[in-house]
């Protein structure tokens, strides 16, 4: 289990790490990518879904995907 697994998180962009007592900002964008990898979805499934709701191609959404994961785990959220 991943930190980001036990993250509250909710539709404002406000999203709380109970492990360490951190909260975060996200945009609306983060918010649709941390709720589709806590579902269990891969990097290249996220990036499928997330290019068709906000009508980008797969590729740069797979490139900014990869970069937010990146981040996360740089945070401990994720391994």
């Amino acid at each position: 289990m991943s930190r980001l697994d036990t993250m509250a998180l909710n539709d404002s962009g406000f999203a709380f790490d109970p492990m360490s007592g951190e909260s975060f900002t996200l945009n609306e964008t983060a918010i649709d990518i941390i709720k589709f990898i806590k579902e269990g979805k891969d990097e290249n499934e996220v990036a499928s879904l997330i290019s068709g709701i906000y009508e980008i191609d797969t590729l740069s959404s797979l490139t900014d995907i990869m970069s937010f994961v990146k981040q996360l785990k740089m945070f401990g959220l994720v391994e």
